[in-house]
């Protein structure tokens, strides 16, 4: 039950008014921030690289899991990993946000902190945004970025001959997320990652400067991820499960769980790392190869991923699929 000011108390021309003193001064390239109709971004590139996505309560993010500083930065990251795949630079967001009349103000603040620290940690500015009310907490967060140039790195462009490499960690989230499903809060390392990644956006303009030939954020899982690389590509992915790096605390959690810790590195979704293919000459600093891009064939043209030279079907996070 809310106990302090609460966003209906406060009314909707208050509120924005309170988030547009909190977001303060904008970046260089945002030549019109909030307060207007819309933003105004200079882009001297002449291209901008949009991506928008969405989180409803209760099936991406619950309150009693996450504060509402952990929220706000799961929004951002997961945008800005998006422009980070494409070989992109972030440059600005817009947010919409639905909301309870009885969500408490101080949510609203905690949650603007984690979304404005993110963003500036992507280098973005936050440029405006909606707020409506709702009978559950939804954010939905769209993201631009410039390619400085570069021609943008698409998923469709991988090579036969080409190695995959990999940029972060996976298996955290989906680890964390378990964890959390049975009442625990520890490891924390897991929890947290589950609740706040961390993507290097830094590596999707590297990785495009280096000469990746395909890109993708890995936000629902390595082989699913990776199946839609092959299958945009009209090529197979060999992972090797012995070049993927399992965090310890991941092993850990797995036999206690009595699981395999490959199901959640190989399966798990959230953790936002990239997953790139590049000549074998090409790999930049950060990723580390995983496997190989090689021709569909050997009886089935339909195989898209295979794990030590076999055939998989891809497991992880699809919407609408039981």
């Amino acid at each position: 039950m809310a106990t302090g000011e609460t966003v209906g108390d406060m009314g909707e021309i208050a509120l924005v008014e309170r988030i547009r003193v909190a977001v303060g001064a904008s970046g260089a390239q945002v030549e019109v921030g909030p307060g207007d109709d819309a933003a105004v971004l200079g882009v001297p590139d002449g291209r901008m690289v949009v991506t928008t996505d969405m989180l409803v309560e209760g099936r991406h993010f619950r309150r009693d899991w996450s504060s509402a500083e952990d929220i706000g930065h799961k929004a951002a990251a997961e945008n800005l990993a998006d422009l980070a795949a494409m070989g992109a630079r972030p440059v600005g967001i817009v947010v919409a946000l639905a909301l309870p009349e009885s969500t408490e103000v101080a949510w609203v603040d905690s949650f603007l902190d984690g979304l404005l620290a993110e963003t500036r940690r992507g280098g973005a500015a936050l440029v405006g945004g909606d707020l409506v009310s709702g009978n559950q907490v939804v954010v939905s967060v769209t993201a631009m970025g410039e390619l400085d140039g570069r021609p943008p790195v698409l998923r469709s462009g991988s090579q036969i001959g080409d190695v995959v490499a990999l940029c972060g960690e996976v298996g955290r989230a989906a680890a964390g997320l378990a964890v959390l499903s049975r009442g625990f809060r520890s490891p924390r390392a897991l929890v947290d990652a589950h609740r706040r990644p961390m993507p290097d956006y830094a590596a999707g303009p590297r990785a495009a400067l280096a000469g990746a030939t395909a890109m993708l954020d890995v936000s629902d899982g390595l082989l699913l991820d990776a199946a839609r690389l092959a299958r945009a590509s009209g090529v197979c992915i060999d992972v090797d499960s012995g070049a993927l790096p399992i965090p310890e605390a991941v092993q850990t959690t797995a036999a206690a769980y009595n699981l395999d810790p490959l199901t959640w590195v190989l399966g798990g979704g959230d953790d936002h790392a990239l997953l790139a293919t590049f000549g074998a000459a090409d790999v930049p600093d950060g990723f580390a190869v995983i496997g190989r891009v090689i021709a569909r064939g050997d009886g089935d043209e339909s195989v898209e991923v295979r794990v030590d030279g076999e055939p998989v079907t891809p497991q992880g996070y699809e919407h609408f699929h039981a």
